[in-house]
């Protein structure tokens, strides 16, 4: 069974850095990204639109695929949206090991957001990046910090969507369903 692809990998008029895509997300985080409309009201916070939405965003598609494309170890790029997923994939995991297993939603609001703001991560082209085979490194050093914002940005949007299906129902605890998928790596990767 192959492993589930991006399906934003039609979209060709997104901007590229390197070869990586800067897809339009629905956020209230500052960034370079173009923003999409909120979620209907009707829609919890916890639940993904449907993809049909025009709310529906690469972020979205990270959180609803990650607990399936973590039991493959290899993974077949087909196109810039591929490469988003697999670094939101990759970020979801690392943030998921960052939840304390006991404490309430305070401590794990306060590990995911520190671990999201936290500006020291590796971009494409570091010597720290684990996938720099698979991503091209920015050209210059204006697109380098293009690409870290965006990344910034995608990570915070993250650390808030997850923490969000994590205490789903104003739980003390995490959902046990989404910690089962802490010790797993994608491709045998981490950040």
């Amino acid at each position: 069974m192959p492993a589930y692809h991006s399906i934003f990998l039609q979209d060709t008029d997104v901007r590229l850095i390197a070869n990586f895509p800067l897809l339009p997300l629905r956020t209230r985080t500052r960034g370079p990204a173009y923003t999409l409309p909120a979620l209907p009201s009707s829609t919890a916070a916890h639940e993904s639109p449907d993809p049909d939405s025009e709310s529906y965003d690469a972020l979205d598609e990270v959180l609803s695929l990650y607990r399936a494309n973590t039991f493959f170890r290899n993974f077949e790029i087909k196109g810039p949206a591929d490469r988003l997923l697999i670094y939101g994939i990759l970020t979801v995991g690392e943030l998921l090991g960052k939840v304390p297993k006991v404490g309430g939603a305070r401590e794990g609001e306060k590990a995911l957001m520190n671990t999201a703001l936290d500006n020291q991560f590796a971009i494409p082209g570091d010597a720290g990046f684990p996938l720099n085979q698979a991503f091209e490194a920015p050209r210059d050093r204006q697109d380098a910090e293009t690409l870290r914002q965006y990344l910034s940005q995608v990570r915070q949007e993250l650390a808030i969507r997850l923490l969000a299906r994590l205490y789903a129902g104003n739980s003390s605890t995490p959902s046990k369903w989404w910690l089962s998928f802490t010790k797993r790596k994608f491709m045998g990767k981490s950040l």
